[in-house]
């Protein structure tokens, strides 16, 4: 067993045993799409945050990042990838906010193909550094503000996530989702933040207050 082998396995505090005592407390919260479990049990969260803080990956907390930034959640991670999951695993899904990678790694590990955007270039070179360490190569990634969705492509997303709160949901972001499309993402009124789900339809788009949440909100430009 060689080292990179070993650290993405983990050890005490980072071991199977303790991932798994989250899916746990996941699989009690309501999560039981069971591709998602697999996936984040075998997921090492760990590597997504800061060696200091290695022991706490495994806790169902968000955890700082770095650049006034957040892991989320295990349990948001879960919920959120779920309910893109409802009718079935669609080909394509845009993130809105690499962050540290986590999330995209869940993402990468079940949708075909996985464009993430990025506005700190400094998250936006980690992240791609260690999905590549991971393996997983089915991923584009760009040091974009995520108001404009995914920049100069003639496509529309099976699925959109955002991980940062709007007040307004960007307009490029609900012309770049596909008929029957389906994007999550936490809405702020100024009071509380709600995560939400909004579908395109045929008469429009139809809405679906899921639960409260915290996140940190959607900023404009590059850093």
């Amino acid at each position: 067993m060689n080292s990179n082998t070993r650290n993405h396995q983990g050890i005490g505090m980072t071991s199977q045993r303790t991932r798994d005592r989250l899916i746990q407390r996941l699989i009690d919260q309501g999560i039981d799409n069971e591709l998602v479990l697999d996936v984040m049990r075998r997921t090492p969260r760990h590597l997504f945050v800061d060696e200091a803080l290695a022991h706490r990956a495994y806790e169902d907390t968000a955890l700082p990042i770095g650049f006034g930034q957040t892991i989320s959640q295990p349990y948001i991670v879960a919920l959120m990838t779920q309910r893109l999951l409802d009718t079935g695993t669609p080909y394509s899904v845009l993130e809105i906010g690499t962050g540290c990678g986590y999330q995209t790694a869940i993402l990468a590990s079940i949708f075909p193909q996985v464009y993430t955007v990025e506005r700190i270039e400094s998250l936006h070179k980690i992240a791609k550094q260690r999905l590549a360490e991971l393996e997983l190569s089915n991923v584009q990634f760009r040091h974009t503000d995520g108001n404009g969705g995914w920049p100069n492509l003639n496509y529309h997303f099976d699925r959109i996530m955002m991980t940062a709160a709007c007040t307004e949901l960007p307009e490029a972001l609900t012309q770049q989702l596909s008929d029957q499309g389906v994007m999550i993402f936490p809405f702020d009124d100024g009071i509380d933040q709600t995560l939400t789900l909004i579908t395109r339809t045929s008469q429009g788009m139809e809405s679906e207050a899921l639960e409260k949440v915290s996140f940190v909100p959607l900023l404009p430009g590059l850093v």
